[in-house]
């Protein structure tokens, strides 16, 4: 009897110690990781993107989603586009569900060609986030450069359900317009070039160059 008292107070402490250890283990990862955010933080306000996702790539394992968002945005910003879908590649599946990296992604394939256009709009039918001007500009230019029957349909339907206080900035109606005139829907281009109460040479050039295609 004694000696099954002494077990199950061996076994009693040995849970006790694991638990302590578990949970100091866990506080160390999330002091690691906001430390880890907060030092590339640093290193990208100071613009050196190099050094940033150098020391991303040799702490992955400590990485939380904000990490790996400002990343995806440091390899947008440096132009290191292969960097950027290398670190895509490496996500985990709820990673790659966060609204807020799928938009970070969005951003990142605006700059390539027409297969990352399909991939921005596979992308923006998975968020369900407010969008900024960014991401309205960089969906509308994704349409604009496949122009296909699902661009067609996208690109209609975001422009129909566009928040009233984007209505009026310049870049996201350049980018509609723009859109339109690709989808050869020259009339409602126009509809927005005589909206647009802040016209810019860019305005101008899209409607000029619209009345080519």
């Amino acid at each position: 009897m004694l000696l099954f008292k002494n077990n199950s107070y061996s076994i009693y402490r040995f849970q006790r110690l694991l638990s302590l250890y578990q949970k100091n283990n866990e506080t160390l990862s999330i002091s690691s990781s906001v430390k880890l955010n907060a030092t590339l933080k640093k290193l990208l306000d100071s613009k050196q993107y190099k050094e940033a996702l150098d020391l991303f790539d040799q702490k992955f394992e400590k990485c939380t989603d904000f990490t790996i968002d400002m990343a995806i945005k440091a390899c947008t910003i440096s132009k290191d586009y292969k960097r950027g879908f290398h670190i895509q590649k490496r996500l985990s599946s709820n990673s790659l569900n966060n609204p807020f990296i799928q938009a970070s992604l969005i951003r990142l394939y605006r700059y390539v060609g027409n297969e990352m256009f399909e991939k921005a709009l596979d992308l923006f039918e998975q968020i369900h986030l407010n969008f900024d001007s960014v991401t309205y500009t960089v969906v509308f230019n994704a349409c604009a450069g496949l122009a296909n029957d699902r661009a067609i349909k996208i690109g209609r339907k975001l422009l129909d359900e566009i928040p009233e206080n984007y209505r009026n900035d310049v870049v996201v109606l350049n980018s509609a317009m723009h859109m339109l005139m690709k989808f050869g829907d020259i009339q409602s281009a126009e509809s927005i070039f005589r909206s647009n109460k802040k016209k810019t040479i860019i305005t101008y050039n899209a409607i000029i160059k619209g009345n080519t295609y």
